[in-house]
């Protein structure tokens, strides 16, 4: 298995749970956040600790009865080129909390000098001082909730922030010296028109920022407004905000190089390239998902469990932790993800990896399908890459789920 791999870690407090948001988070007391990052601290601390196999340490292959025998070895030191911290709204942390966590990581891990460390911020929770010292602390990478420019819509999606918050951040980040920030943007919420959405793109993208995801909403069940969601866009609507995006990013130097991720070049968004990519990544922290070595599993989501879990921790089992949903991937679900996460891509796969991944040629394997996408236009074939035309990328859903066996 190579070293390397990204590191997400989950922070899963945030000041008010917003109206679509399904994210595993919640508001909680200053005593639960304070146990839970000490816990997550503890997790990140198993990772540098000695083990007795020379096969490096083992994830549990089950909830309680493990047999470590078929557990998940991990080399005994891991080499991170990317780092995310996400939530949840992370920013709430105080610095300090944030300098405990960085130091755990980086005493528990081979940090790349050049790695992409990013974190998660809400317009509301963070002022300059504190956007200053998190760039302070290594954080690289700030990634702004901005999600409109328009206060009514904020109001109707349940955020905390103001558009004149949404504002300040920006400015004080770059003050701070983030060169490197992204904006979240969300369309198709409720009562947004044509109009407002191409007022928060121009004004997102007059800052000059490297990065903005643009989004559309999804109703999502569990949330408020799945019982109860306002007047939604029209379909004709929301398909001119869907071309809107492209255009008028485009306008402002943006290129778009996953379906909904748009950069300046050279500033794409290496973690998530790494996800749509089939890179190693671990998570911490509750829920948070890992794929190593061909296998997917995540930590316990109960908040309760996972705390006291690492409490009453002991180092000497070489364990890191109570993991659930442990997968191991069939060569047909690694092909499957292959196809439909890296067709996110705008420059799509590469059919020369695919062979020296799996043995096959793409063609094999999907020569039936290569060959009907290609005649109705929805993609292209050419310089060893297979990738979405527009068409293609404008009902992706449906083309990539003909990769699916």
């Amino acid at each position: 298995m190579e070293n390397k791999v990204a590191l997400y870690i989950h922070y899963p407090f945030c000041v008010k749970k917003c109206n679509y948001c399904d994210f595993l988070s919640a508001p909680a007391d200053d005593d639960t956040r304070i146990r839970y990052l000490k816990a997550l601290g503890l997790e990140i601390k198993s990772y540098r600790m000695p083990v007795k196999s020379d096969q490096g340490a083992i994830l549990p292959c089950k909830d309680d009865n493990c047999d470590c025998s078929t557990g998940i070895r991990l080399p005994e030191k891991l080499t991170v080129d990317t780092i995310y911290i996400g939530g949840g709204t992370p920013s709430i942390m105080t610095p300090g909390q944030l300098a405990e966590l960085m130091d755990a990581l980086r005493n528990s891990f081979d940090v790349d000098p050049d790695a992409e460390i990013s974190i998660e911020c809400n317009p509301g929770t963070a002022d300059l001082e504190k956007l200053t010292a998190f760039r302070s602390l290594g954080v690289n990478r700030i990634s702004i909730g901005v999600q409109s420019m328009n206060d009514d819509e904020l109001r109707i999606l349940g955020r905390i922030h103001s558009s004149s918050d949404a504002i300040r951040i920006i400015r004080n980040a770059r003050e701070a010296g983030f060169d490197n920030i992204n904006c979240d943007l969300m369309s198709a919420i409720p009562r947004q028109t044509c109009e407002s959405w191409r007022d928060t793109l121009n004004k997102v993208a007059d800052f000059g920022i490297e990065h903005i995801s643009a989004y559309s909403l999804i109703i999502e069940e569990g949330t408020p407004f799945y019982d109860n969601c306002p007047a939604l866009p029209d379909e004709d609507s929301e398909r001119k905000m869907y071309y809107m995006t492209k255009e008028i990013l485009s306008s402002y130097g943006y290129e778009r190089y996953e379906i909904s991720n748009y950069a300046r070049p050279g500033r794409e968004c290496r973690h998530n390239i790494g996800y749509w990519t089939g890179h190693d990544y671990l998570g911490l922290g509750i829920g948070a998902a890992s794929l190593i070595n061909g296998r997917r599993f995540t930590d316990i989501r109960d908040i309760r469990k996972y705390i006291s879990f690492f409490e009453n921790y002991n180092y000497e089992t070489g364990i890191h932790g109570i993991h659930e949903n442990i997968e191991k991937l069939s060569i047909n679900d690694r092909m499957e993800e292959f196809m439909f996460l890296g067709l996110r891509m705008t420059k799509g796969v590469s059919t020369s990896d695919f062979r020296a991944r799996f043995g096959k040629t793409i063609e094999e394997v999907y020569g039936t399908v290569i060959k009907r996408q290609l005649e109705l236009g929805l993609i292209t074939d050419r310089n060893d890459r297979i990738a979405l035309t527009d068409y293609g990328t404008d009902v992706s859903n449906s083309v990539m789920a003909e990769y699916m066996f």
